[in-house]
């Protein structure tokens, strides 16, 4: 979803961390990738080679095209009338399908909310014999804050997933590229560089969520997450430049939250993001209504996350 970018393209920065010095990922942890807008962007790709990477078993099940904006919108797949986003399957594919060398990476030619069923219903038990043991929705191309994730296709499939009881987040970026991954050849491009900082976030936070064994997020819920925006004036061009902070959804001065900080009333998202510096917001959100949750909830969110949450 690319209408909330807070800032476009410019150029600067010449270096990154890559996957493989990211911390080792748990093992036997399967992982359907999704997002809304395509099975083919950059960053979607850089996070299924860090996830990879760090041994993770990865699914990806994506729209064939950009579906930004539609929400919890769902419809069943159909064959392809013209060819898929950046020419990556010709017109007349299959409603369904996967790239000729690697059949994990697989478009739907539908909404996020199919792709990401289609990864966890017939995907996952092909390629893992059972059901994902987290799904990661994006990231996306441009933020999803506060009221504005209601139309977000990438919180959407994340919420879908929570729906049919398997544990998942939505991560965002301030950044938008929507470029394809074929950019991804030049490691030197400050486009490749903003992707594959991303990714390691990703990375970083899905190892730490999925460190401890028990239950990894509550039932119906899911988690938010929007990254900082990575160019100038702000040079936020490395993962360990950002600081992880726990948030909630919406903005409010009596609803009473987990206690954390020194308070019991967590920064919003928004504002976080919109403070210069380096921030990954994390929001805990309820799937069905896509509201904030409880400080109950929220603290079992933030205990699982503590080891990378740091105060604003």
């Amino acid at each position: 979803m690319r209408s909330h970018s807070i800032t476009a393209l410019v150029f600067g920065l010449g270096f990154g961390l890559s996957a493989a010095q990211a911390d080792p990922a748990p093992r036997n942890s399967k992982i359907v990738l999704t997002n809304d807008d395509g099975w083919a962007t950059a960053v979607l790709r850089a996070t299924n080679d860090a996830l990879k990477s760090a041994a993770y078993d990865v699914i990806l099940s994506a729209p064939a095209d950009d579906e930004s904006g539609t929400g919890t919108k769902t419809a069943p797949p159909v064959p392809r009338v013209d060819s898929c986003e950046f020419d990556t399957c010709p017109a007349g594919s299959p409603a369904e399908g996967f790239n000729a060398s690697d059949p994990r990476l697989n478009w739907v030619n539908s909404f996020p909310v199919d792709s990401v069923r289609f990864g966890i219903q017939t995907l996952a038990p092909q390629f893992f014999g059972s059901k994902p043991d987290f799904v990661v929705s994006g990231p996306n191309d441009g933020v999803n804050l506060g009221t504005g994730i209601i139309g977000s296709g990438t919180v959407g499939a994340a919420c879908e997933a929570a729906l049919e009881g398997i544990p998942s987040t939505a991560f965002s970026a301030a950044t938008s590229l929507q470029i394809s991954y074929t950019t991804l050849d030049n490691a030197k491009a400050l486009t490749t560089i903003i992707s594959r900082t991303y990714a390691a976030l990703t990375l970083k936070y899905v190892n730490t969520l999925l460190a401890l064994p028990g239950t990894i997020l509550p039932p119906g819920i899911s988690v938010n997450v929007n990254f900082s925006p990575a160019l100038p004036p702000i040079f936020c061009s490395a993962p360990e430049d950002f600081r992880f902070i726990f948030t909630r959804l919406n903005a409010s001065t009596t609803d009473q939250d987990v206690f954390h900080c020194g308070t019991d009333h967590l920064p919003d998202e928004t504002s976080v993001i919109l403070t210069p510096g380096c921030f990954v917001t994390i929001s805990a959100i309820n799937a069905t209504v896509k509201q904030d949750v409880d400080a109950g909830i929220q603290a079992q969110v933030l205990n699982r996350l503590s080891p990378i949450v740091s105060c604003l």
